[in-house]
This record gives structure tokens, sequence and C-alpha cells, in this order.
């Protein structure tokens, strides 16, 4: 590290413990007004009070936030009252960027030059926390982890204060006259414990770097959508078989995607992903189409519990389909590493036998593996007779498949199961074995993309919210 990355981990660390301590320092919070908290059975919200002329987040008491204090049920219920306001949150987004990069133009900077994927995923981090301010803890866990996942695109703790006043000047312009200064204050405070949870979970990993340069040192077009990346980082980059990582391409800067890893550490120490591509013009489209051996990406940290334990204490299932092949083969590599076996019976799901594009056919997988059975899920949609493809009806009737098949080849509530693909199979796949009779606990799978996707239908109260933490805003591409 130079001296003038040196000064700016110094001043980010600095600007980290100041904001820290300005957050957590105790003092009287500014509560709603009595009544208001109580909601409405119907009508149109109450205007209580215009709010354009307000100083903004700075105004007395509001800055007073003590999170450990926080009630989050009583703000749930006045920013509820009057959600209908501001949603839905396109025109509240699109407010609140245009006001921030107007007012503080370097921010910009920090963003991916299209702002499509960011604008749905601040949506979704909107409805996550409305549907949620009930269980602050869930909050403080999944935003504790996007905080210090959030190190990687430069992000600090002033950049937050940035961010609240552009929201509230936001919400004014959205809401019109009959917006309210207690409301206002409610998301604000509903905003300063989310933020207080990312500036604690950055400072948390202060002593682990927020990515990693490395070079590619092969790329193979499997299929022409689906291409197999090795890369080798600079400094050595610890993980274990089953974790994720983001990655960013220097086509598409400040745009990361989470990829599994799909080896175990190597000596070598180079990394695998598989990456098939999903849109056009995104990272996975950067990443199949126009990166080539000797290109340089960045990788963030490895993330996720889809591990193996050091002692394994029961048989295991591996259920993969599409690319959540990745993760699965790094723990079969970490399994045929280690001197002691425990029985492992592995489910490939794919639309035909060719598309199994890296495993190989099952007698490969099982050679020189005596404790491993593998079991194809090989097949058609039903009543088509089309193959199974990438969209969304494609993925159910495969998601169908596989979890059918996996229930119906033995009885797995004493295993442990490692479940990893496209959301639709994880969450069939999970579905099936629990009311099967196996503990959620024996279940390990990697985040689901729309984790953070809270609901607009769902109620205060929480119907439609999350059922699972995750680690960042979107899953695993796997």
């Amino acid at each position: 590290m130079s001296v003038n990355e040196d000064y700016h981990a110094l001043l980010a660390r600095h600007e980290a413990m100041r904001l820290r301590r300005r957050i957590l320092s105790p003092g009287p919070e500014t509560a709603a007004p009595q009544g208001l908290a109580a909601g409405r059975a119907g009508g149109a919200p109450r205007a209580i009070g215009r709010s354009s002329d307000r100083p903004g987040p700075s105004a007395p008491g509001v800055g007073d936030f003590d999170p450990t204090t926080y009630d989050g049920a009583a703000d749930q219920r006045v920013i509820t009252e009057y959600l209908e306001l501001v949603t839905p949150f396109g025109e509240l987004i699109t407010h609140l960027y245009d006001t921030m990069f107007r007012r503080w133009p370097y921010l910009r900077s920090l963003f991916p030059e299209s702002m499509e994927f960011q604008r749905a995923h601040l949506a979704r981090a909107f409805w996550y926390l409305i549907e949620n301010l009930h269980r602050p803890d869930d909050i403080a866990e999944v935003f504790g982890r996007l905080g210090r996942d959030h190190r990687k695109l430069g992000v600090r703790p002033v950049h937050f204060q940035a961010f609240e006043a552009a929201l509230c000047e936001a919400l004014r312009r959205t809401a019109g006259p009959r917006w309210a200064d207690a409301v206002e204050q409610a998301w604000v405070r509903m905003l300063r414990f989310a933020v207080a949870a990312m500036v604690s979970g950055a400072e948390a990993a202060l002593a682990e770097p927020p990515y990693w340069q490395a070079e590619v040192t092969a790329h193979e077009l499997r299929r022409p959508d689906l291409a197999v990346l090795r890369v080798r980082t600079n400094e050595p980059y610890p993980y274990r078989a089953g974790q994720f990582a983001a990655l960013e391409s220097p086509l598409l800067p400040q745009a990361w995607r989470q990829y599994s890893i799909a080896c175990a550490p190597r000596p070598d120490g180079d990394l695998e992903f598989h990456v098939r591509q999903t849109c056009a013009g995104g990272v996975s489209e950067a990443l199949v189409a126009h990166t080539r051996a000797g290109d340089t990406l960045r990788v963030g940290p490895a993330r996720g519990s889809m591990t193996l334990d050091d002692e394994l204490a029961s048989d295991l299932v591996l259920v993969a389909a599409d690319t959540g092949w990745a993760p699965v083969k790094a723990l079969l590599e970490d399994l045929s590493a280690r001197r002691r076996h425990r029985n492992v019976r592995l489910f490939l799901g794919a639309r035909s036998f060719a598309d199994l594009y890296d495993a190989g056919p099952p007698s490969v997988l099982e050679r020189r593996r005596p404790w491993l059975r593998v079991t194809p899920v090989i097949g058609r949609r039903p009543g088509t007779g089309a193959a199974f493809g990438p969209g969304e009806d494609g993925y159910d009737a495969l998601a169908d498949a596989v979890a059918e098949a996996v229930t119906r080849h033995g009885d797995w509530s004493g295993h442990q199961a490692y479940v990893s693909g496209p959301t639709a199979v994880v969450e069939a796949t999970v579905t099936r074995l629990t009311a099967a009779g196996m503990p959620p606990g024996s279940i390990r799978h990697d985040p689901l993309s729309d984790i953070l996707r809270a609901s607009p239908r769902g109620t205060a109260g929480g119907a439609g919210a999350p059922t699972a933490a995750s680690t960042a805003f979107e899953g695993v591409e796997s």
C-alpha cells in the first residue's frame, strides 16, 4: 500500500469512528406526536404540518439518535400510514439521486454508469426496512454485512449524511403538501438505524481488504451464454469451499455481482467462477462475452456459510442446478481432500446431459469417490416436451422436477443438506425438505436473489417480508 493509500485508509477510519460516536451519542430522541403512530384504518393520511421549510436532517433533536433504544415498531406505523404519498418508490428514488448528484456531483463516481440496477435495489431496501422495523435485530444483521461489503465501493460514513439530506428533500418533493414533519423524522430515524448498522459493520472489517486485484488466467466458453473463468489474485485470497465473492469488471466500474467460487483452495491460488449471461449490458455479459485471459478484475472478500464443518456429524445430500454446480463442485473437492468421508448423495439438475457443462457424466464424478452417488435430474417440461430453459417458467419447471426427485429418492431427515442453483430451485427444494421433516438448521444455501425484495402488498406487521437475512442486496448468481 502506498503512502497516499495509507493516508486515505486512515482518513476513512477516522471518519467512521467520528460518525459512529455521533450516531451512538446518547440524547433525547424526537418522537412522533402522540396519536400519529397509531395509524388509521382507512382514508387519506392526515396533513399535520408542512415540512417544506424545514432545515433538513440537522433539525434539532433528530441528530441525537441512539440505535440501542430505537423503537422501530412505532416508526413503522407512522411511515406506513403515509406510505401512499411516496409509493411506488420510482419517483422518490429518481428525485433522491437527482438531488444528491446535483448537490454533491463527486458522489456520481461511486455509482455504476447505469443506475437501473441500483434503483431497483434501493427500492427493495426501502421495502425491507419498512416491513421489518419491528425486527431491529434482523435489520442490524443485514445492514451490518451490507456496510462491510460497501467498503469496496469507496463509500465513507460522510456519504451517508449526503444521502440522508437528499432523501429528505426527495420525500418532501414526492409527497407534496400533505407531507408531515413527524413522518419525515420517522424516515430519518429508520435511515439512521440502518446507517448505524452499516458503519458498525464497516468498522468491524477494517482489517480486511475491501477487494483484491486479480488477473484472468483462463476463460473458456462452455456454451454461448456460459463461461468458466479462472483468476489469480495479486495477494493471497482467504476463503472456504462453498463460499461466493463479488466480481467487478473494468468494463463496468462500480458494478459488482456475486458469483460462487467453483473450487476449494488450490496451491496455485487460482479461483474459478462459472458465469452465465443473464442479460445484455450487465456484468455477466462483460464477463462472458468481453473478458479474455490476461484481463484484470477485482474480487471482493469471500462470503457465505454454505461450507462444510471441520468434523462432519452426518451424511450429506447435495443439490445443484444450472451454475449452482459451482459451489457444489468446490464442496466435492473439499470432501475428496479429507481422510474421513461421509456418504454423499448428489442431485444434479439440468435440461439435458449436454447442459452438464462442467460436471461430466455421473460415472466420472463417482470415479475414485466410493462415498458418492450421483442422481441426474434430466427431463422436459411437463405437457410440452420442450426443454427446460433459463426463463422464469423454465426454472419453475426445473425446480419442481429437482425438488420432487430429491424427496422421492429417500428420507434425508438425518442428513445435512446443501442446495444451490436458481432461486426457484432452491426455494422449492428447501420447502420440500422441510416439509419432509428435515430441520431448517440442517439446510444450507446461498442468499436468494430476492431476499431483500419485501412485497409491496405486505403489511406493517411484516406480511410479505423476507424469511431470512441476506449478505447483500442481490443474491448469488448460481
